[in-house]
């Protein structure tokens, strides 16, 4: 028998390892064929086998994408006893964690520290000039770029990106029910005029695209997640749900008497692909999770009458009715001004009167929400951006000017906050230096925060998928940050 050595724990996409894979020559020899062999796989997943701690528990994930790169200092990891041009000219404050501060900026979120951990050692060293979108294309989907313009940008996206977590997770966790499984809102990922990079499932087709959200309005209306449509989710008025069943059963019956239209839809997965459409209709799941007048008006008010707080509720109802994977963008383009997180200039009034307060009202309302309702040990939350900013004030890291108000990209140490689903309630993972300029112990790389939401879905990081040159690849090249799990 032939046996090529393999990593343990290396899966395929069907979840055999390719240990079990290379040792198939051997298996024939005793009588096994491929189909034994899965069924064997599949019996031992039924024996409740799990991949350490935290592995499967959540149910679902809700990412928060701080697109822009947040400020660590000025938010969630500030320093006392360092240099005026590193201190944060906001006051830190206490949190229920006894010992943990966090700046004034976030004071709803200080009362929810306690269930939560926050990874204060993110971390990466960038491969040449960083900016956002090359920054971002790592976060979500695990690889870096294999075209980075000088400035540090993408091509636009192309069907051989690398797919979203988000997209992989739903290809291997399908629902069971009748609803959305991926939602991206309220706009999309963006950098100057590269938009959607990293917010689509790439090489795996666009079956597993996210379904976009992505109300009328700019990014300055905070009244846009008024105006929802989503016509595509709804009968129309002249149609009973009787009748388009009728239409589909119709719709069966001429494609099983045209066998070569019958040949192409299975080879194209086209019936399940129209039957999940129309239970996606008939049952009215989504269209009722995406009513927000539903919400009594004390509940929206407490996440904040703004695009962020709004989206924030919104993908608790989305998970309550059984999406897998929401995504909610930062409601602002990467690169820009006012409530942009990439704070180049006017730090100090964009934080204060802009962004921080709808952050801090939306993040802690959801912890709070999912946690009084049950959910929170089933939901995955995740908060991060692509790096944190530069703990000198005024100094360029990335060719771009900055003023004394203001800070550069900083990949070298940033702060990440998740919780839920197996997560540890009330701790600190990893700990930044003096100037928060980089990590002191448990350095955590974007990489390794991928790996660790695959774990926690119950997916290994280490399944293979193949690209669109059928070349196999990794979900993700990083180690599961077993020090956050429970």
């Amino acid at each position: 028998m032939l046996v090529i050595p393999g990593r343990s724990g290396k899966d395929t996409c069907d979840g055999i390892t390719r240990r079990d894979l290379l040792r198939v020559g051997g298996s024939a020899a005793l009588g096994l064929c491929m189909a034994d062999i899965f069924g064997l796989q599949e019996a031992t997943a039924k024996q409740g086998i799990t991949g350490g701690p935290g592995f499967g528990k959540a149910k679902s994930v809700i990412l928060l994408y701080l697109q822009g790169g947040p400020s660590h200092l000025d938010l969630w990891d500030p320093k006392d006893d360092v240099p005026d041009k590193v201190r944060s000219v906001f006051k830190a404050i206490d949190t229920k964690l006894p010992g943990v501060k966090v700046t004034e900026l976030l004071p709803k979120f200080a009362q929810v520290v306690d269930k939560v951990t926050l990874i204060r050692a993110m971390s990466y060293t960038p491969v040449g000039l960083f900016n956002h979108t090359a920054a971002i294309y790592q976060m979500l989907t695990g690889y870096t770029a294999d075209k980075v313009s000088p400035s540090g940008q993408l091509e636009p996206p192309s069907p051989k990106d690398f797919p979203n977590v988000g997209s992989n997770i739903v290809r291997l966790k399908p629902l069971d029910v009748p609803m959305l499984p991926f939602v991206m809102m309220p706009r999309p990922l963006q950098e100057s005029n590269v938009v959607g990079k990293a917010g689509t499932a790439g090489f795996l087709g666009r079956a597993y695209d996210p379904y976009y959200l992505y109300p009328p309005g700019d990014d300055m209306d905070m009244t846009k997640m008024d105006r929802i449509k989503i016509d595509d989710l709804r009968l129309r008025d002249e149609i009973s749900a009787h009748r388009l069943e009728r239409r589909a059963k119709i719709r069966e019956q001429i494609d099983h008497g045209m066998p070569a239209l019958e040949q192409a839809i299975k080879k194209y997965d086209l019936d399940a692909y129209y039957g999940k459409a129309l239970g996606l209709v008939i049952s009215g799941r989504a269209r009722n999770a995406f009513d927000l007048t539903q919400e009594p008006a004390a509940m929206r008010d407490r996440y904040g009458r703004n695009t962020f707080g709004q989206c924030c509720l919104l993908a608790r109802r989305l998970i309550e009715a059984g999406t897998r994977f929401v995504e909610v963008n930062w409601p602002k383009v990467a690169n820009s001004d006012n409530h942009s997180w990439d704070t180049h200039t006017g730090l100090t009034k964009r934080l204060r009167d802009q962004a921080a307060p709808m952050f801090d009202a939306g993040l802690a309302t959801l912890i709070a929400d999912l946690d009084e309702r049950g959910l929170l040990k089933d939901t995955l939350v995740v908060a991060v951006g692509e790096f944190g900013r530069s703990p000198l004030r005024g100094v360029s890291t990335s060719g771009n000017e900055n003023n004394d108000d203001g800070r550069d990209h900083w990949p070298y140490c940033y702060t990440a906050c998740i919780a839920g689903a197996g997560v540890k309630r009330g701790y600190v993972h990893g700990k930044s230096d003096k100037t928060a300029s980089a990590p002191l112990e448990n350095p955590v790389h974007p990489m390794d925060l991928l790996a660790t939401i695959y774990h926690s879905v119950g997916i290994s990081p280490s399944t293979i998928v193949y690209n669109h040159l059928n070349q196999p690849r990794e979900l993700v090249k990083g180690e599961v940050a077993t020090g956050v799990l429970a």
